[in-house]
């Protein structure tokens, strides 16, 4: 690991160059902005200390970055600890908003009653295991138990379930009568 002498205005430029990115990094650990700020002000002022007591830093952007992770996934040990819950709430100006048209709105209705449709024509087995999966995210070994079938069984049911209907969807498949 090549160690070098870094200058402040250096460490002071890689900081801005790099704010946004370690921003978002921090707050895709903590899942908070304002948090993400904190901890990426207090990762620059540990940089700026270790800089000044030792003059020098073996790749100084890594070392960013490890310290942004240290502060993050603390603050995330000691909000768990806390049994306090981080709620992200989006700042204004970032919230997209994207309202589907009506014509979207009922393609995607008419996409969804084609998919219903081909899953009630599936055994009742079938039914079961893609409801289970997809719609309440149950586990394949919950499935298997509950269907009295192997975990690759119940896979396979859920993965046929999903063939027939996306088939279905897309026109490639006519409904059995």
């Amino acid at each position: 690991m090549p160690r070098y002498l870094v200058q402040p205005a250096e460490t002071l430029a890689l900081y801005r160059e790099n704010r946004d990115e370690l921003l978002n990094y921090a707050a895709r650990i903590v899942r908070d902005r304002a948090s993400a700020e904190d901890i990426v002000q207090e990762a620059w002022l540990k940089f700026s200390d270790r800089l000044q007591q030792d003059g020098e830093v073996g790749q100084p952007l890594g070392y960013l970055y490890a310290i942004v992770r240290n502060l993050a996934l603390n603050l995330v040990r000691r909000t768990a600890k806390q049994g306090k819950v981080v709620v992200a709430v989006p700042e204004v100006e970032n919230v997209v908003y994207d309202v589907p048209s009506a014509e979207q709105v009922l393609h995607y209705k008419d996409e969804l009653r084609v998919m219903a449709e081909a899953i009630a024509e599936l055994p009742e087995r079938t039914q079961t295991a893609f409801r289970l999966y997809k719609i309440e995210g149950r586990p394949l070994r919950e499935i298997a138990a509950q269907l009295d079938i192997s975990v690759p069984r119940a896979h396979q049911l859920v993965k046929e379930a999903g063939l027939h209907a996306a088939r279905r969807v897309l026109g490639d498949e006519r409904p059995s009568k």
